[in-house]
């Protein structure tokens, strides 16, 4: 975007939700300003506090943007007082943190936001060699089924041009084209330049340092030395993991996760960000009963063996704004593997949390129906003891649970067999009426017992 000043300004917009946290810190870290964007009307919310925060971290300016102006209940003036209790004071309270009210919606002084970007840039002196060979971040990146790899670079120093050898974390490839953010071929991208690279011989993680390099060799030795790297720390974490630790402990963890359930789940989505917030909110969920096990996760379409894997594990395969190949969805229906489609992940996590919740064992609560005491025991062929009882308060419901208290002991939980009223079978007996009870399975009642009456309700949990 060019600025009113004639300045060419890149914006990387992150989400809001609260699962993207990595990305909203990956992109205060490449920035060189943070614009915060506030709304009149909501005021400061956890997840802005969130991005003053890696602000700050990453000791970048910040500028206030106050929207939605054009909303009758909005009260910038409230925004400014929340900000001071997160040490950020505005320029219109006398502090040194610029601040522009606009409208997003009405276009309302987006020109003067756009100024004070420049005008900040201006002082800072934020400026870069173009003539270097270039340098900058993977802002995001994913698998093309018809381009492959393809990985959304800043430049941030030099100049990237096609044809150059670039590495990026663990993958390298030559340059074989440049799309700029309209979708048009360019042969160079200077500093501050976002453009899709096409060339990488496999998909680099987002937030990936980019570097030219002199020669495929030292691309080479490179990408095999973090990826030696990479295996070597993957190796030491899993046995820390396993060292130092005493029978006990382990014993003590497998105890733990012993009565806990599992939902399986694969995970596939359009580009790496998504796939990690996705995979690192679906950890957070559950609790001691049950959690969310992601078994894989990847950028790219379903495939054939992600649905193999699912059905080897009993897991249900989820694609954020990506499909199933046809092999893959004629082989999910074969299989009875089920795939389900998102593309917002608030809806996502909804359904996921809603199907853990069915794993939950339910709640049973107690509703105390009434009392009775036995007065007489009778001895009836065929059926066995049966308590003369006079209902002393509430009701006895047929087929209700039953308790039989001795001296203020219980000695037995059961259900009712029979509950008569003289020689007819009654449906329920209220208090003061007399009636005729038999136990299922338990014949040891006496004279003066309790017999307290009571229906379970099983109440459905949900996390």
């Amino acid at each position: 975007m060019t600025s009113p000043l004639g300045d060419k300004i890149t914006f990387i917009d992150t989400p809001g939700h609260a699962a993207f946290t990595a990305m909203r810190a990956r992109g205060a870290k490449v920035t060189d300003i943070v614009v915060l964007v506030v709304a009149a009307d909501d005021g400061v919310m956890p997840q802005t506090v969130e991005a003053i925060q890696h602000a700050k971290a990453a000791r970048v300016p910040l500028i206030v943007a106050i929207n939605k102006i054009d909303k009758p209940e909005a009260n910038p003036d409230r925004v400014r007082a929340e900000l001071l209790q997160y040490e950020i004071q505005v320029e219109s309270l006398g502090g040194d943190t610029l601040e522009i009210e606009v409208s997003a919606r009405m276009g309302q002084n987006l020109d003067k936001l756009l100024e004070a970007i420049s005008l900040q840039a201006e002082v800072l002196e934020l400026k870069a060699n173009p003539e270097r060979p270039a340098e900058g971040t993977v802002i995001e990146a994913k698998l093309d089924r018809g381009r492959g790899p393809v990985a959304t670079v800043l430049v941030q120093r030099g100049t990237l041009r096609t044809g150059d050898i670039v590495v990026a974390g663990a993958e390298w490839g030559r340059v074989r084209a440049l799309i700029a953010d309209t979708g048009a071929q360019v042969k160079e991208a200077p500093p501050s330049m976002p453009v899709e690279v096409l060339g990488f011989n496999g998909t680099p993680e987002a937030g990936d340092r980019v570097a030219v390099v002199e020669s495929e060799a030292r691309a080479r030795e490179i990408t095999e030395y973090r990826e030696r790297q990479r295996r070597d720390r993957l190796a030491a974490r899993g046995a820390a993991s396993g060292a130092g630790r005493s029978l006990a402990e382990m014993m003590r963890e497998l105890k733990e996760g012993a009565g806990r359930k599992e939902f399986p789940l694969v995970v596939k989505g359009d580009v790496q960000g998504s796939v990690e917030a996705i995979v690192g909110a679906l950890e957070k969920v559950g609790n001691d009963e049950v959690r969310a096990r992601v078994l894989a996760s990847g950028v790219g379409a379903i495939t054939e063996s992600d649905i193999t894997l699912a059905q080897a594990s009993g897991a249900v395969v989820v694609g954020f704004n990506v499909r199933a190949h046809k092999e893959a969805r004629e082989a999910a229906e074969r299989s009875g593997v089920e795939i389900r489609y998102y593309n917002i992940i608030y809806n996502l996590m909804d359904d996921v949390k809603d199907a853990m919740s069915g794993l939950l064992a339910p709640t049973l609560r107690e509703t105390m129906l009434g009392n009775a005491d036995i007065l007489e025991i009778f001895n009836v062929s065929k059926v066995g003891k049966v308590a003369g009882c006079r209902v002393s308060d509430g009701t006895i419901e047929r087929g209700a649970h039953v308790r039989l208290i001795r001296d203020n002991v219980v000695v037995h939980e059961g259900k009712l067999s029979q509950l008569k009223r003289y020689k007819d079978d009654a449906k329920e007996v209220v208090a003061g009426q007399d009636c005729g009870m038999a136990f299922e399975n338990y014949q040891d009642m006496r004279v003066g017992d309790v017999i307290e009456c009571y229906r379970v309700e099983e109440i459905k949990r949900s996390l």
